[in-house]
Formats: C-alpha cells, sequence, structure tokens
C-alpha cells in the first residue's frame, strides 16, 4: 500500500491551515463588519468566539483527521465501526461535507478568475483608466465574461495540487502566505500615509459600545468567526488526516486562529481607511473588493503600483483557499476509488470547472456560495463534531488529540466545551444561517 503523503514540517502544516482560513471574506467582510457594527466593540464578541471555536473546533478537525488518516468519509465510516455499528451510514453522511466542500469550491474558483482578471487589468493599465469600476467588473461578472481567466484560475489550482501535499500545497503556503502579509503590510503604511486616512482608523477603533446590546452584532460576529476559521467538516479535517503524530493539535489550531485575526486585522485597517481616505462608502459590503477599492486606486498616487501589489496579495489568499476547499473531494477519489494523485485533481477540477462557468454571473454566484455555506458548511462541522466527540466517544478523541503534547493532558472544562457548547453552537449558526439567509 502506499504512504499517505504528510505534511513534511509544522510550520508547514500551520501556514496550510491559515492559508485556508484567510481569504477572501477576510478581505472584504470582515472590514465591513468591524466598522458596521461597533468598530472595536464588534471584536469583543468576535475575539470570544475565535478562542471558542478554535480551541474546539480546529483541535476536533485536526485530532479527527490525524486519527483516521483519512477525509470526512472514511473517517465518519471508522468512528461508526469504532463504536460497533454500521459504517457505511458513516460513509454516506461523510459525503456531505465532501460536496459542501467541492460546492464552494465551484464558487470560489470564478472569484479567483476575476481576482487573476483585476491584477492583469493593474499590470496593464486597464483597471486604472476605466472610467467607471462598476462598469469594469461589470463586464465581467457575466456569463462567459470571465471564461479565460477562471480556466487560468483552474489550471494554476491544476498544477499546485498535483504537487502532492508537501510539495504542492504546503510548499506553495510557505511561499503564498509570508508574501501575502508582507505585502499587505505594504499597502498598509502607504495607505496610512493619506490625507484623511485617520478617520477610517477611528471608524475602526473607536468602540461604539451601544452595538453590543444588538443581538446582531453578536451574531454576525459569531458567523464572521465561525466561517473565518473555515470550520465545515471537511478541509481542516483533511490537513489533520496528512499530520504526523508530533505535532501538538491545540498549539496548531491556536496559532491558526491568530494569524487567520491578525490577518483580518490588517485587511481592516488597510481597506477601511484607504475608503475613508477618498470619501467613499465603507459600507460597501461584497462590491468593496471589486469595485470600490479600484476607485481608491485610481484616485492614489502610484495607485498601478500598489493595486498590483494588493491584488497579488489578494490572488495569493483566494488561491491557498481554494486548495483547502478542493482536497476533500480529491482525497475522497484517491482513498475510495483509489485513482491516482493526479487524475484525481484532473477531474475534481474539471467538474469545478463546468460545473461554475454558469456561475460567472455576479448574482449567481454569490447565491449559490450562500446556499451552500447556509445548508451544508454549518451540518458538515456539526457532524465531524457529532462523530469524533460523541460517536468515536470523547475520552477516545481526548487520547488522539494528546499525541503529540509532550505529556500534557486537555483541561478539565475541553470535555463541556467540546460535546456539547460548540456542538450546539452549531446548531444556532445553522438556525440563524436559515433566519439570516447566511451569517458568514
Amino acid at each position: 500500500m502506499k504512504q499517505r503523503d504528510n505534511f513534511s514540517t509544522k510550520f508547514g502544516f500551520i501556514l496550510s491551515c491559515v492559508g485556508s482560513a484567510v481569504g477572501v471574506g477576510n478581505l472584504w467582510l470582515f472590514p465591513w463588519r468591524v466598522g458596521s457594527l461597533g468598530g472595536a466593540a464588534f471584536l469583543i464578541p468576535y475575539f470570544i468566539f475565535v478562542i471558542l471555536l478554535g480551541m474546539t473546533g480546529l483541535v476536533g478537525e485536526f485530532g479527527f483527521g490525524r486519527w483516521a488518516k483519512t477525509g470526512p468519509i472514511g473517517a465518519f465510516e471508522k468512528a461508526l465501526t469504532h463504536s460497533g455499528k454500521n459504517g457505511k451510514i458513516g460513509a454516506i453522511l461523510g459525503v456531505i461535507p465532501v460536496l459542501g466542500a467541492l460546492g464552494i469550491a465551484v464558487g470560489y474558483s470564478v472569484v479567483v478568475g476575476w481576482i487573476i482578471r483585476f491584477l492583469a487589468g493593474s499590470i496593464t493599465g486597464s483597471m486604472i483608466r476605466a472610467e467607471n469600476s462598476g462598469a469594469y467588473f461589470g463586464e465581467m461578472a457575466v456569463m462567459f465574461g470571465s471564461t479565460i481567466w477562471h480556466v487560468i484560475a483552474i489550471v494554476i489550482i491544476v498544477i499546485i495540487m498535483c504537487g502532492g501535499v508537501s510539495k504542492g500545497i504546503e510548499r506553495v503556503n510557505k511561499v503564498m502566505m509570508p508574501a501575502f502579509y508582507i505585502l499587505l503590510i505594504i499597502v498598509l503604511i502607504r495607505v496610512l500615509t493619506l490625507e484623511n486616512s485617520i478617520d477610517g482608523v477611528k471608524y475602526l477603533v473607536i468602540p461604539r459600545w451601544d452595538a453590543l446590546s444588538n443581538p446582531k452584532t453578536w451574531v454576525y460576529a459569531l458567523g464572521q468567526a465561525f466561517f473565518s476559521l473555515s470550520l465545515a467538516g471537511h478541509g481542516m479535517l483533511v490537513y489533520g488526516s496528512y499530520l504526523k503524530d508530533n505535532v501538538n493539535v491545540p498549539s496548531a489550531a491556536i496559532r491558526t486562529a491568530i494569524f487567520d485575526t491578525l490577518a483580518a486585522l490588517l485587511a481592516a485597517f488597510t481597506i477601511i481607511p484607504a475608503v475613508f481616505a477618498f470619501g467613499l462608502d465603507p459600507a460597501a459590503g461584497p462590491p468593496l473588493l471589486f469595485i470600490t477599492l479600484p476607485e481608491v486606486f485610481k484616485q492614489m498616487p502610484f495607485g498601478q503600483l500598489f493595486a498590483i501589489i494588493f491584488f497579488i496579495s489578494v490572488l495569493f489568499a483566494a488561491i491557498t483557499s481554494i486548495l483547502n476547499l478542493l482536497e476533500p473531494p480529491i482525497e475522497a477519489l484517491q482513498s475510495r476509488l483509489h485513482l491516482s494523485r493526479k487524475k484525481s485533481v484532473v477531474i475534481v477540477c474539471v467538474v469545478a470547472l463546468f460545473a461554475s462557468i454558469p456561475l460567472e454571473d455576479g448574482n449567481l454566484v454569490g447565491t449559490w456560495m450562500d446556499m451552500v455555506s447556509i445548508y451544508f458548511i454549518p451540518f458538515g462541522a456539526m457532524l465531524a463534531a457529532i462523530f469524533f466527540y460523541w460517536v468515536f466517544g470523547y475520552n477516545n478523541a481526548k487520547a488522539k488529540i494528546e499525541i503529540g503534547m509532550e505529556g500534557k493532558k486537555l483541561p478539565a472544562y475541553f470535555e463541556f466545551f467540546s460535546k456539547y457548547l460548540f456542538v450546539f453552537i452549531i446548531f444556532i449558526v445553522i438556525i440563524l444561517g436559515f433566519i439570516y439567509g447566511g451569517i458568514g
């Protein structure tokens, strides 16, 4: 039997997990949420939920994957078999998070294509010269409006993923994630020198305490933390299955949560002050990245240069996220159908490409990703938590998590947090998703 690929270093594993968590949502959704829902006051519930979800959800998915040495289909099956029940039921349920991962990747691939198009437009100057940024984006956000860029995105992803875990995913994340932070810091420094940018900083750091009495602030802080940490019962679980036993799982989870939060804060302090500097709308929401920010770069001295730097950093964040989303279905073909790595990558990426071409319309891709996020992602995360902490059993799960902790033990309260509170929180996320039409 061919040996299963692994992450070669702890640092590479953590960077890959950070790469999964740091995505386009960090770059437009988090800044918008912080600014519109209480400024610094929003960070209080957000930090609470990041700590709670990172401590339980990420730890669980990493530990579950490392024990099972397979993706959600095999992991759910193995947990049920271990408990003396019919494992086939677990395998069937394990398909849900795999389909959820593929579903999000289908929509995400369209966005990656848009980002590549904006990067190309920044390099050639066509984006800067466009009289209307909304019209510029509108030309590509239609059926077949960005197909060539979409194909380029898929080709890049195929090349990376054919390299496997250590030589593909890990190697790319080791370059792209440090580069992402460095490039964004460069843009941040430039933005903070702009006149009136301080107003954007104030908008973010001055707490509006009355927002804490608004349930919506807590609801969206929960949703932002949940989806930002990439908890879904698929990608992080699969990454955990490539994890060696000498890695301290709780420590890796904490570092992932910290670096993901730093990326979100860095994006907020880059984007919102830039928007304020030129009197644009900080509550633009989804159009912020592709319509509002291009207007900022048009007015900024040396704007073309900083647009190039910015969209390279955004591209790096997007690619590292989609690698995590495509890995569960690729791993499923490898482990369940015993296909080669390259065949599995090509099959999954071709399916993702053809499924996503109809979504090139900007309205359709947003609706599609909202639908998958509401119905598949939280449910997959809840299934993973139930199968690991309940079906496999808390004591067994605890023992597997503690491997690599060098004799240290999980605190006594971890059982309540993981078995009860975390599962309850996911249930709340699902209910609120139905009520609010998505809270991520």
